[in-house]
């Protein structure tokens, strides 16, 4: 909504992941007070043990879409964090989990976001649920939209469109 805002409120003990689809979003609160979102940034923010409190406002007189995604921690009490991914096109971009503890937010939960150009795409190899955000194509040669909601064991995703699409990877 044009000018709208969640008002501040508080979570704890989730992992918050927010796609920005259109628009942009100005952050406030106790995690990177002052940080704004654009189309295409993830923001990624860990409640932990201790929680955190925020506000999202959308400070524009356009609508916006953001899209969020509720993840348990595996482990509870861990220290509240924060990042902003900026996906780049192409390829798969790893915005949280994976079994590696290199990753900024390790977990078993899998998950990556897709920008891709017309004519673009990727192959993934391993069970998936995709939601695409924005755009549309060829999924194993099936066309799909906006909105949908895809499963499968394996995917040759093309773009018919400038698309996003975010993959929750469920092997």
């Amino acid at each position: 909504m044009p000018h709208g805002e969640t008002r501040m409120h508080g979570h704890h003990e989730i992992d918050v992941i927010s796609v920005m689809v259109k628009g942009r979003i100005s952050h406030e609160g106790s995690l990177q007070h002052g940080q704004s979102l654009i189309k295409n940034d993830v923001q990624i923010q860990r409640a932990g043990g201790e929680g955190f409190s925020h506000n999202e406002i959308n400070p524009d007189d356009d609508w916006n879409r953001m899209l969020q995604l509720w993840v348990l921690p595996e482990t509870a009490g861990q220290a509240a964090d924060y990042k902003v991914y900026k996906p780049a096109t192409g390829k798969l971009t790893r915005i949280y989990g994976g079994e590696n503890n290199d990753h900024d937010f390790p977990a078993k939960t899998k998950m990556d976001v897709a920008l891709l150009n017309t004519g673009q795409q990727i192959n993934i190899n391993e069970p998936f649920l995709a939601y695409i955000t924005r755009g549309k194509g060829l999924a194993n040669s099936q066309p799909v939209k906006e909105g949908d909601l895809i499963r499968g064991k394996a995917i040759k995703f093309k773009a018919l469109s400038n698309v996003q699409i975010i993959f929750v990877h469920t092997k």
